[in-house]
């Protein structure tokens, strides 16, 4: 009885959402085509991120659009997270890793994910995001009888860099000092 103890269910961690973003810098047609990229990509549409204010050196004036991103969540995420990971040989750095127990990191080109090639959309770069939760997250932020997650439940750098290497053998890069 004492040799098979399961593991509990309730500590496993998963992935909650992926994150999704093509911030192209203007508005107008570049910011379109990278809008169908995205949707190529996930099949969903995506929502139009806006400037928080005026940067006259970079050309862009508050509230222009200047992004397009999107949020994908189940095993279509997992999946796009898979092919993007390929792309960086299932390699990342250390400080990728937020204390809160996401991770994220970018992508040159979207035509590495699988996407073809068409000259008239061009090449768009994207940062990718990813959440991961354990299960019984929503008790925070339900409507009714709101509660708390305990210091125990949340996820943690070290947790979250331990699911990247089980679950996809990626490899964690030490960051190399720089001496001035």
């Amino acid at each position: 009885m004492a040799a098979t103890k399961k593991e509990n269910v309730m500590r496993t961690l998963a992935v909650e959402k992926l994150v999704i973003n093509i911030c192209v810098g203007e508005s107008g047609d570049r910011l379109v085509r990278a809008a169908k990229v995205l949707d190529q990509l996930t099949g969903q549409d995506g929502v139009f991120g806006k400037a928080r204010y005026t940067v006259r050196t970079f050309a862009i004036r508050r509230n222009e659009r200047i992004s397009v991103w999107c949020t994908v969540r189940g095993p279509k995420a997992l999946e796009i997270i898979e092919a993007a990971l390929k792309v960086k040989e299932y390699e990342l750095p250390e400080n990728c890793f937020s204390n809160s127990g996401g991770f994220g990191f970018g992508i040159d080109e979207h035509i590495d994910l699988g996407i073809k090639y068409d000259p008239s959309t061009g090449i768009y770069g994207m940062d990718l995001y990813v959440v991961l939760r354990r299960p019984g997250n929503r008790v925070a932020f339900r409507k009714r009888k709101t509660g708390r997650i305990g210091k125990n439940h949340k996820v943690t750098k070290a947790e979250s860099q331990k699911w990247f290497q089980d679950t996809f053998d990626g490899v964690l890069l030490k960051r190399k000092r720089v001496v001035y």
